[in-house]
């Protein structure tokens, strides 16, 4: 891990660590409010390493701090873990060929250390940015998940702090450099606008992946102004070079005259 994490730049690594340090006070609240909801101390650090995943624990801890059972639970954590379904395809290329470490890194797939691995231009570094940022917020997650559960009790209700409004706010920051591109934001735009239609008539989880229905609207062209800035600079370049020839001619004349 030491020689992935030497790969990659420092501006890199600093922002790796502010994303694993935001989410560690993610982790904390999760910790705290498991406890401050009754539950046992072993549920969340069990389900830290093992699900790994801050949306899909959150919402499965909401559903038994609101009496659901177990099963309800879980389904609601599938529902929101569905989402890393298409992250594993646009990392494939990442993650080693061989089976068992394949199966590792799948477990550290998550938001933040895929929009880290998709920034990267070239396979080496992608890989590198994957590793050390899902490795990372692993470690800090549980660690985290720790620290809130035995501060849990002090905290009292950690609710009224806004822990947990760290990760949107993560989330939003890795996603607004992508927005520059017309196609990113077009697509953002209707996923939202589809994933605020369907809240009031779709389970928690869900209208979040009907959202993915606003990639199609960047399945158009990149820019429809190319064609006729591609036209336009033609166009320039074939001015430029007759301006160019004429300047010749202009000189060759003078030379016959001279």
């Amino acid at each position: 891990m030491r020689s992935f994490w030497r790969t990659l730049d420092r501006r890199l690594r600093r922002d790796i660590a502010f994303v694993a340090l935001a989410d560690g006070v993610v982790g904390v609240s999760f910790g705290a409010i498991a406890v401050s909801g009754r539950l046992p101390a072993w549920v969340p650090l069990v389900m830290s390493p093992t699900v790994f995943a801050g949306g899909a624990q959150f919402a499965a801890l909401a559903v038994v701090l609101g009496g659901g059972g177990s099963a309800a639970a879980v389904a609601a954590g599938l529902v929101l873990n569905a989402r890393l379904l298409p992250y594993g395809f646009a990392i494939a290329d990442v993650l080693e060929a061989r089976w068992p470490a394949k199966l590792l890194g799948t477990q550290v797939i998550t938001d933040e250390s895929v929009a880290f691995a998709l920034s990267q231009p070239d396979p080496a570094r992608r890989r590198a940015a994957f590793l050390c940022c899902g490795g990372l917020l692993f470690v800090v997650w549980n660690v985290a998940t720790l620290l809130g559960v035995l501060a849990g009790r002090a905290i009292g209700n950690p609710d009224a702090l806004g822990l947990d409004a760290a990760s949107p706010m993560v989330l939003l920051a890795l996603v607004l450099p992508t927005l520059r591109d017309p196609r990113a934001r077009r697509a953002a735009l209707l996923g939202a606008v589809i994933a605020v239609g369907c809240t009031p008539f779709l389970p928690a989880g869900l209208p979040v992946l009907v959202a993915l229905c606003g990639l199609a609207a960047a399945a158009g062209p990149r820019a429809h102004g190319r064609p006729g800035a591609e036209g336009q600079a033609g166009a320039q370049r074939q001015v430029g070079a007759q301006r160019q020839a004429g300047a010749q001619r202009q000189a060759g004349v003078k030379g016959r005259a001279g």
